[in-house]
């Protein structure tokens, strides 16, 4: 019996209008490691990519002279992922190890996020890799919008720094998002190594947020001493997701739930990334730590429900 075939990473890029997210990835496709990439993107004519570069394969698809596969997002992204599976098996375009998915400006990530861990064909084929976001130095986060993108993101690029000082778009982010690694660029230059291949922000070396507020949003974080009831968070999440998901942009931690390394949950809004059950702890600190994102909440309100509903399930 064959072993199944590994899932293809999807990225998703996300940020704010202007925040310099086409001109990253523009860059980061003139890498010749990009070439095995197929990047879906909502307009075409919006990647500010040399055309000369370009060679058309239908209506709405180019390949790029590094052999990545570009393709205008015309309809559900689903339907899309589905069609670049079947002609990537047809033979029809190159193969490719990785899709990059850009939003527009104004896009929440929640919606593409539920398509990603929720529809039953992509989700067999394709695996979230992280989500990234751009953010500029001289605007910050100016709307609503973009501080939901900074909530949702894995990663965090901020551009323009040949513009202007960063020091304070870099505080104000990580205090909106503790959880999120942080780079800093000039004209979207960055290795697709670094970006990609990056280990992420280890959840103990997390700073305890301060409470300072981005418009009505701001992160919490929750520490437990005692043991989990898988159970019981379970179902506490759910119904915390249910009453107040609107007001929850982004939930991260580590939860001690009695096994030889801790499970990680990773959730944005209503949409929950499958938990993953790590083989060991990184250090001796066996607490659990959880790091909201939203609004409306306080850690010992958090704390306590979840304690309560703990210590029924025990």
């Amino acid at each position: 019996m064959s072993e199944p075939s590994p899932k293809t990473p999807v990225a998703l890029l996300t940020g704010f209008l202007g925040s310099g997210k086409t001109t990253l990835l523009s860059r980061l496709l003139a890498h010749p490691e990009m070439g095995e990439t197929a990047v879906i993107v909502n307009e075409l004519g919006e990647v500010a990519i040399d055309h000369h570069l370009l060679r058309r394969v239908d209506e709405r698809t180019v390949l790029l002279k590094s052999g990545c596969v570009c393709c205008s997002l015309r309809g559900d992204l689903a339907d899309e992922l589905r069609d670049l599976l079947g002609r990537r098996e047809r033979g029809e375009i190159p193969a490719f190890r990785r899709v990059v998915v850009e939003t527009t400006g104004l896009a929440a990530p929640a919606p593409i996020l539920y398509t990603l861990l929720s529809e039953p064909v992509v989700k067999h084929h394709f695996r979230l890799e992280r989500v990234i976001a751009t953010v500029d130095a001289v605007n910050g986060l100016p709307e609503p919008e973009s501080v939901r993108q900074v909530a949702a993101a894995d990663t965090v690029v901020v551009t323009k720094t040949d513009l202007n000082d960063s020091a304070e778009v870099r505080s104000t982010l990580e205090q909106l998002n503790p959880t999120a690694t942080v780079f800093e660029v000039s004209y979207g230059e960055i290795d697709p190594a670094t970006l990609f291949d990056s280990p992420g922000t280890d959840l103990r070396s997390v700073p305890t947020p301060d409470g300072r507020e981005h418009g009505d949003v701001s992160a919490v974080c929750v520490y437990l001493e005692e043991e989990l009831d898988w159970g019981a968070f379970g179902i506490w999440l759910t119904m915390l997701l249910q009453a107040r998901g609107d007001d929850i942009l982004r939930v991260k931690g580590l939860l001690n739930v009695g096994g030889a390394g801790p499970v990680l949950v990773n959730g944005v809004q209503h949409v929950v990334h499958p938990p993953e059950h790590l083989d060991a702890w990184p250090d001796d600190d066996r607490r659990s730590r959880i790091v909201f994102i939203g609004r409306g909440f306080t850690p010992d309100e958090l704390s306590a429900s979840l304690l309560a509903l703990n210590a029924a399930a025990g």
